[in-house]
């Protein structure tokens, strides 16, 4: 039997090499190449590789693999830094605000900061919603990025 490797290195294979649409058609792929996975391991492997799908010139949506940085933390922390304007929260939900444009970028650089407190975060133009996680709460999260930027004014 193949391992979760394998089986990964063969999903990022068909994603790279195939105009992949859907996940009938991702399970298609990896059945021709022998590999037995259900709908529910298939979705876990696309979030563990961090899949989204973009617009194909044909006006499809296509999965696509993130782009393999080698960017370093002073970098991502610039790239927060630059966008950042302002923070309030809810609950577990904390609502940042960017200058118009930057939400994506600062969203990206705090994903990949792998900030602690952080379960996930969803990006617009200038907002971006982040998702704490249970147990965490607004103040260890400024905590958390005080750490990780000494200096930075939440």
């Amino acid at each position: 039997m193949r391992g979760r490797d394998e089986r990964l290195r063969a999903v990022k294979k068909a994603i790279a090499q195939h105009g992949v649409a859907s996940q009938d058609a991702l399970m298609a792929l990896l059945t021709a190449e022998g590999y037995e996975v259900t709908q529910a391991t298939l979705s876990r492997d696309l979030r563990a590789l961090r899949v989204g799908k973009v617009s194909a010139p044909d006006g499809s949506y296509v999965y696509t693999l993130p782009v393999e940085s080698d960017r370093s933390r002073d970098e991502l922390i610039r790239d927060f830094q630059r966008g950042y304007l302002s923070m309030e929260s809810s609950g577990n939900l904390v609502v940042l605000k960017t200058l118009p444009g930057h939400a994506q970028a600062t969203a990206w650089a705090l994903d990949n900061l792998e900030v602690p407190g952080i379960l996930g975060t969803v990006a617009g133009d200038d907002t971006i919603l982040i998702i704490l996680k249970q147990g965490c709460d607004f103040v260890s999260l400024q905590r958390d990025l005080l750490v990780l930027m000494p200096g930075w004014e939440a």
